[in-house]
């Protein structure tokens, strides 16, 4: 099967190649791409080898929104015609023109997937009512419900969100489903106009302000639960302090593969759970986010600053891998008909 895909070398050089795709067997389905959703922070940590899925070149991205072209003999329960969600190609499946083999991961950035549906990352159909660009975005509000699930803010419970990129406006906007007080704390002032759309109570900038001393005149004894949701280890000790004793700390981000430390005294002082949630809860998870888009409940639209089709992609990924930081979450078409 010949696609074509978003390739990424080992200078961190991304451009659009025509691959290969292995033969599908019989418990898979070929999907062809509408929109291919993306994940700066996890993607970005694998380009710039922060974490390493498998050596370069690599292609990149782990969801997307298609329609089923072909599936095989075991699969009854798609069709072809059926519009899906997916979380990517299946391992190790792309090779480029001249033989090199790219590692796929998840490699959903590419015209055509082939995936197996009935795996924990698999495929299942779009719920009606989810547009397919928004749709493609599922996994970080999926991650981020996740977390809160796991630490179970109750309503009415003061909470800190630490950072507001897509994860940490996922869980902006489930605390505040969860009758939460949300306090969001960014430096960006985009994206805390942006939380506070989806459900913040409060913003606090902290390029500006004093951000303990903020969270305190809102929280007198520190916030319920802190989320600490940017992934960057120089934040951790910055977010421990805003919560109270016996409170809940939330290790959001994901930090990459090296060490990570922080100042012990603070957490065992006041006597804090931790929790360290992983991928995106899964089926569950998937469904309950992409129940409430189509409900109308969880308006992720707002976090989708950049369209772009495939041609456009290359030179928005060096955008952001150059630092821009008013590219907030990007969907990128395949299919030039959507």
């Amino acid at each position: 099967m010949q696609a074509k895909a978003l390739i990424c070398d080992a200078q961190q050089r991304f451009a659009i190649q025509a691959v290969s795709l292995k033969a599908l067997a019989a418990d898979e389905v070929l999907i062809r791409t509408v929109y291919s959703g993306v994940s700066i922070g996890t993607e970005f940590a694998l380009i710039r080898n922060k974490i390493s899925w498998g050596p370069y070149p690599l292609c990149t991205g782990y969801m997307a929104t298609g329609v089923i072209e072909a599936v095989g003999a075991d699969i009854d329960d798609l069709r072809k015609g059926d519009s899906v969600y997916c979380r990517g190609n299946n391992t190790n499946v792309m090779m480029l023109a001249d033989g090199t083999k790219v590692s796929c991961v998840s490699g959903a950035h590419a015209s055509h997937i082939v995936a197996k549906p009935h795996t924990t990352h698999g495929v299942a159909k779009l719920p009606e009512g989810v547009p397919m660009d928004i749709g493609s975005m599922f996994v970080m509000p999926a991650v981020a419900l996740y977390g809160v699930d796991m630490a179970n803010p109750r309503m009415g419970e003061s909470v800190v969100v630490f950072g507001t990129g897509l994860i940490g406006l996922g869980v902006v906007a489930a605390c505040a489903h969860r009758g939460c007080e949300v306090i969001a704390v960014d430096l960006n002032a985009g994206r805390l106009a942006v939380a506070s759309a989806m459900g913040a109570d409060h913003v606090i900038d902290g390029s500006t302000e004093d951000v303990v001393a903020a969270v305190h005149r809102i929280a007198p004894e520190g916030a319920d639960v802190v989320f600490e949701s940017t992934g960057i280890p120089a934040c951790i000790d910055q977010a421990i302090p805003l919560c109270r004793t016996h409170g809940k700390y939330v290790w959001q981000g994901n930090y990459g593969a090296d060490p990570v430390s922080f100042h012990f005294l603070v957490p065992h002082g006041k006597r804090l759970q931790m929790f360290f949630p992983c991928d995106d809860g899964l089926q569950p998870c998937r469904r309950a986010v992409l129940k409430n888009m189509a409900m109308g409940a969880l308006d992720w639209e707002r976090t989708i600053s950049h369209r772009v089709i495939y041609a456009e992609a290359p030179a928005m990924y060096e955008r952001i891998n150059a630092g821009d930081l008013g590219v907030l979450g990007m969907v990128i078409r395949w299919d030039q008909n959507a």
